[in-house]
Order: C-alpha cells, then sequence, then structure tokens
C-alpha cells in the first residue's frame, strides 16, 4: 500500500530544542520565489507586529537558485535549506526546524493573505491542532484558481475525504492551514509531494485532533512563471493516497456488492430461467454472476489484507467494532472456514458427475446439471482463494 509513496526517513521529523518562547512560526516553502517571496515575508512579519504575536517567519528552502534565499533573510526572515526536493518534503523539514508552538504554513506566491491571521490564531489559541483555510468560504478572486481545480479538482478530493474518512472539511487542499507544532511531530508525516496536503488532513483526523476551518481568500499568485503544481499528476498522487488509505472503500464495499449481487442472480436463476419483460435470463446470466461472487470474494480477500497490514504497521487505525475480527484473521481459522466452502463446492460437483454417470457418461441434461457444476466450482474457487489468503495474511506478519 505504501510502494508508491515516497517518503523521508524519519529522524528528518526529530525537532531541535523548542522552549516555547515564541508562539507562531510562519512557514512558507520555497522553490525559486524571488519574484512573490520578500512581499509574502513582509506581509507575514507585518500580521506580527500588528498583532503583538512573538513569532519568526521561516522559510523552508528546497534548493533555489535565483537567490531566493538572501531575499528572505534580507526581510528578516529565517531560512532553512531543505535539500530532499518537494513541496511536502520543504514543510516536514520546515515544520522540524519551527521555533514556534503553533506554525501556520503558507504558499510563498502572493496567493494567500499573511496579513490576516487572525482568525487562525484565535482558533489555535482555543485549542484546535489543526485549523484549515477554506478557499471557498472566503472567496476566490478572479484568475486565482484554474477552472479544473475549482469545480472539478479540489470539490471531488474534498467530497472523496470527507466520505471516506468523514472529515468535515470543505477544502482538502487549501496551501493556508495552522496547527500545533507539537500535534503535526506526532503525526509522523512523511509524503515528500504535493500529497502532503492530504496526508495531514487524514492522518490529523486518524489521530482524533481537533480540526477547525476559517475563510480564506485566495488571489492570484504574483509569479509570471507556471506553478509547480502539476493538474493531473498532483491530482492523481492526492486520489492514490485517498484510496490506498481506506482499504475498506477501495477494496471492501466494492467487493461485498459484487457478491451479494452475484449471489442474488445465481438464487434467482437456481430453479430455472428468469424473465424479464422480453428478457431471458439463464445458465449464461447464472454464469456471469458467479463470476461476480469470484470477484467480489477476490476484492474482500484484498481489503482484509490491506487493512490488517494497516493495522499492524500502525499507518490506518482499525474500525473500532471490527478490529478483532480483522486481527483474528490468522491462518487456521480462514482454513477452517475455506475448507467448509470447499466441502459445499466438492458436493455439488460429485453430484454433477453423478448424474452424468446415470446417463452412461453420455448425453446429460445439460441445462439442470450446469446450475449445480457452476456454483459449485465457483464455491471451490472461493476456498481456494480465501486458502490463499490465509497464507499470506500469515506470511504478512512475519517479523526478521
Amino acid at each position: 500500500m505504501t510502494a508508491s509513496v515516497k517518503t523521508l526517513e524519519q529522524p528528518r521529523l526529530k525537532a531541535p530544542a523548542n522552549d516555547g518562547a515564541i508562539e507562531l512560526t510562519i512557514l512558507m516553502p520555497c522553490l525559486n520565489e524571488a519574484e512573490t517571496l520578500a512581499v509574502c515575508v513582509q506581509k507575514a512579519r507585518g500580521f506580527l507586529e500588528r498583532s503583538g504575536i512573538e513569532g519568526e517567519v521561516l522559510i523552508a528552502d528546497n534548493g533555489s537558485t535565483d537567490g531566493s534565499q538572501l531575499i528572505a533573510e534580507d526581510n528578516g526572515a529565517r531560512v532553512v535549506a531543505i535539500p530532499e526536493r518537494g513541496y511536502g518534503a520543504a514543510l516536514i523539514g520546515g515544520i522540524g526546524a519551527a521555533r514556534g508552538r503553533y506554525v501556520i504554513m503558507g504558499d510563498a506566491d502572493d496567493s494567500y493573505d499573511f496579513e490576516n491571521l487572525d482568525a487562525m490564531v484565535d482558533r489555535l489559541r482555543a485549542g484546535d491542532e489543526l485549523v484549515m483555510g477554506n478557499r471557498f468560504r472566503g472567496g476566490i478572486k478572479p484568475g486565482a484558481m484554474p477552472v479544473l481545480h475549482r469545480y472539478l479538482g479540489n470539490p471531488v478530493l474534498s467530497f472523496l475525504g470527507r466520505l471516506l474518512f468523514r472529515i468535515p472539511v470543505g477544502d482538502f487542499h487549501c496551501g493556508l492551514r495552522g496547527f500545533s507544532r507539537e500535534a503535526a511531530l506526532k503525526l509522523r508525516l512523511k509524503s515528500t509531494g504535493m500529497e502532503f496536503a492530504s496526508e495531514m488532513v487524514v492522518k490529523a483526523a486518524f489521530h482524533g485532533l481537533r480540526m477547525a476551518e476559517v475563510p480564506t481568500v485566495l488571489s492570484p499568485d504574483g509569479r509570471s512563471r507556471p506553478p509547480h503544481l502539476k493538474t493531473w499528476r498532483d491530482g492523481w498522487r492526492h486520489l492514490k493516497f485517498l484510496l490506498l488509505h481506506s482499504p475498506t472503500w477501495l477494496f471492501v464495499y466494492p467487493g461485498i456488492a459484487l457478491i451479494l449481487l452475484g449471489l442474488l442472480g445465481a438464487a434467482m436463476l437456481s430453479g430455472g430461467s428468469v424473465h424479464i419483460g422480453r428478457v431471458e435470463l439463464d445458465i449464461h446470466t447464472m454464469i456471469v454472476s458467479c463470476f461476480a461472487v469470484l470477484i467480489g470474494a477476490q476484492f474482500v480477500s484484498f481489503g482484509a489484507l490491506a487493512r490488517r497490514y494497516a493495522m499492524v504497521e500502525g499507518f490506518v487505525p482499525g474500525p473500532a467494532k471490527f478490529q478483532g475480527l480483522i486481527l483474528g484473521m490468522t491462518l487456521e481459522p480462514l482454513l477452517r472456514v475455506a475448507g467448509v466452502i470447499l466441502l459445499g463446492g466438492i458436493i455439488g460437483c460429485v453430484w454433477a458427475v453423478s448424474s452424468w454417470a446415470h446417463t452412461g457418461f453420455g448425453p446429460i441434461l445439460y441445462y439442470s446439471v450446469l446450475r449445480v457444476l457452476v456454483p459449485s466450482l465457483t464455491a471451490v474457487a472461493v476456498a481456494a482463494q480465501l486458502a490463499a489468503t490465509a497464507f499470506l495474511t500469515s506470511l504478512l506478519t512475519i517479523r526478521s
């Protein structure tokens, strides 16, 4: 489940000493932002001075070659070099280097208003551990967000986040967000790319962090070059992260649906053909129904394996109601269930062969025999899948 997600080694998450003297770090990831970095730093410093908050502006530089580091320092920001490339890598390194009790992160392209962070600070002081900006509630200025992002990408991915993880966040991918530094370090964030935005929200929900949203205005960025964000590549990486961290929705629910539909179809046709209007459903539809059961059983097996692996490794929590059941998926109980299903399948196959034998192994009553033989062979195949799943489950728990 995690092979496709590039990660940082855990030692990079270890934080420097933090005596709590600074309340807020305003963190900006930076890769060649010379055109807009100065104004962003000035706005952030202006907010700190106006609000009387003791804080710092921290630039997590990701290897800029346009002099962004010097610009940041000249405008009063602290710069930390992050050699590992990527949006997430820069932010992970910046969170580790931050000196503030709270961190507010935002892009250094002048699209977010660093002069008005009062609402976010208020929520953090009130005890919220992750405060998300919501651009759809705060306002998106003309030209600030591509049409595809505004009406498809962000709404769809935010909907999936709410559906898969029950997270009440309206704008899953807003780049302006504040959080408790201590809580963020406990999340053990690892994604180095743009999917870092999804990882932070999902893991915050897994760990039960208190979350809130505040309206945020999004303005057109001030750069003359294209943004680092790539629509389809980074959209896919967000979607992939959401699906891989929700094996129940990815595998189990579709699998259960296929099994139920397949069993319903097979049961309806077990006694003979069925007419629906002018359409006649017969043995061929039963074969399709049995294939649905096979595919569904495979999906459910994958889902159970994925969820158990994720629970054992600790990056996805187990469902409270079924945690004991999933962790109880050991070799012997699964083999016993597979044995019962296999026995039923063998009995049906023996009956079909016996019926054939009664004809002297000559012509047989094609449809009547197949109505038993096809479901019986399906049961044998499901039993074999379940037995293989049992051994694979045991293999996944072997520790070196």
